[in-house]
């Protein structure tokens, strides 16, 4: 992985699971990014995250309910306060909930929160934080984690292709289509900010062993997260608006 490329990066749910491990793979590497701002809900209990910051410099930890707009405001603040006037070059949007509901189980209350976490979570994240991302933009050309990138982390299960055959299996209503929204909302954030210089897209981590993926998923967390990175590290003008796994594989999304 060539970190050199990430000058600042901001990773939401970085509490545990994938969130905790891609903060802990960047700032272990050799050439970690100046600034890895590593967010969570409550920070406080996370005693990995906690020695994360006291052992690495340039880790920071802020406060960041990412289904609550005043939480999100108060979070633009004191990003704004590490970054200065470099800007933002990579915000990964990566907090997600997800419950196992089949159509005998599913409620309003559940798709409601899913997509509230997800999906709307994800826009409002990416809306607030626009104003760091276009300030690191501006500072330099091409396209890619170097200058500024909006990363989702979605997953496969949001193909409408892969509804079909062995993905059948997976029963959640919820998070199906809220990741199905999210693949959208990558879209549209393509269409609306490749003129800005930023970098959009969506990234599967595989299915991964952890709190939400279960212990007989297919991939330890560490692997899943030393692949995305690797992905992430490559990104160029030609994946703006796309959908790839964590092995550097186009995705289809219907």
């Amino acid at each position: 992985m060539s970190s050199v490329l990430w000058k600042s990066v901001l990773v939401t749910g970085s509490s545990r699971g994938i969130g905790l491990q891609l903060v802990t793979e960047l700032a272990r590497s050799c050439n970690r990014p100046g600034i890895i701002i590593a967010t969570a809900r409550d920070p406080t209990t996370s005693t990995d995250l906690q020695e994360l910051s006291k052992t690495y410099p340039g880790v920071h930890i802020v406060k960041l309910d990412v289904d609550s707009q005043q939480s999100i405001s108060s979070a633009l603040e004191e990003v704004q306060s590490i970054v200065g006037n470099k800007g933002l070059n990579c915000l990964i949007n990566n907090a997600a909930i997800g419950f196992s509901m089949d159509l005998n189980t599913v409620t309003p209350e559940a798709m409601m929160k899913t997509f509230q976490t997800n999906s709307v979570s994800p826009l409002f994240v990416s809306k607030t934080f626009l104003p760091l991302l276009q300030t690191a933009a501006a500072q330099s050309s091409g396209m890619g984690i170097h200058r500024a990138a909006v990363i989702n982390i979605s997953s496969i299960l949001g193909s409408v292709e892969w509804t079909w055959g062995e993905s059948a299996n997976f029963k959640s209503y919820a998070y199906r289509t809220s990741k199905a929204a999210l693949n959208m909302l990558t879209r549209c954030l393509a269409v609306d900010l490749g003129s800005d210089g930023i970098l959009c897209m969506s990234l599967h981590p595989g299915w991964v062993k952890t709190d939400m993926g279960g212990p007989h998923a297919d991939l330890t967390v560490e692997e899943s997260v030393s692949g995305m990175l690797s992905v992430l590290s490559g990104l160029t003008e030609y994946d703006h608006g796309g959908f790839k796994d964590y092995r550097g594989q186009n995705l289809p999304w219907l």
